[in-house]
């Protein structure tokens, strides 16, 4: 099955179940494919978010689906997961449910892992950003490779990194 397809499929079923698609990975071998998913809840904060039990429910829920449309072959791993405290962005509605938060990014224009702050996602091609020196830039999500949301903890009754 194509991999759009694919994606637009998983997303739908997910959000029927009352969670959202955070990533969707196939890895694996021919002989052994792997499907890693991610889920969240929509209105996930801090310590409030997806539970073992509900990944449970999503990978059950979420393997029949699979199976009985033909989605994938007899011998493929389904693994469903939370995003964990550093998620990562893939779509441009993730970008902008995390803007003035820090990420880091590696893209096709950029050398190593660069952090930078999420200022706005102006159109659902690109994302602007600011660097810790207050300098921005704009990327093409077509360009970045992996985006990973920097955690925030609360300690003693403030926000840090």
């Amino acid at each position: 099955m194509p991999a759009d397809a694919l994606l637009v499929s998983i997303r739908d079923h997910v959000a029927e179940l009352g969670f959202e698609l955070v990533d969707l990975r196939r890895t694996g071998t021919l002989q052994r494919p792997i499907l890693q998913v991610r889920v969240d809840r929509p209105d996930s904060r801090p310590g409030q978010g997806v539970t073992a039990d509900d990944c449970a429910a999503v990978s059950r829920s979420l393997e029949r689906f699979l199976e009985s449309r033909g989605m994938v072959g007899p011998r493929y791993v389904l693994e469903v997961s939370s995003p964990g405290i550093e998620r990562p962005l893939r779509w441009p509605e993730q970008w902008r449910r995390f803007v003035g938060r820090h990420v880091r990014v590696r893209a096709d224009s950029l050398s190593g892992r660069n952090r930078f702050q999420i200022v706005s996602v102006p159109d659902e091609d690109h994302v602007q950003l600011r660097r810790d020196d207050g300098s921005e830039v704009v990327l093409a999500f077509e360009v970045i490779r992996d985006a990973i949301l920097e955690a925030e903890v609360e300690l003693f009754g403030k926000r840090g990194r």
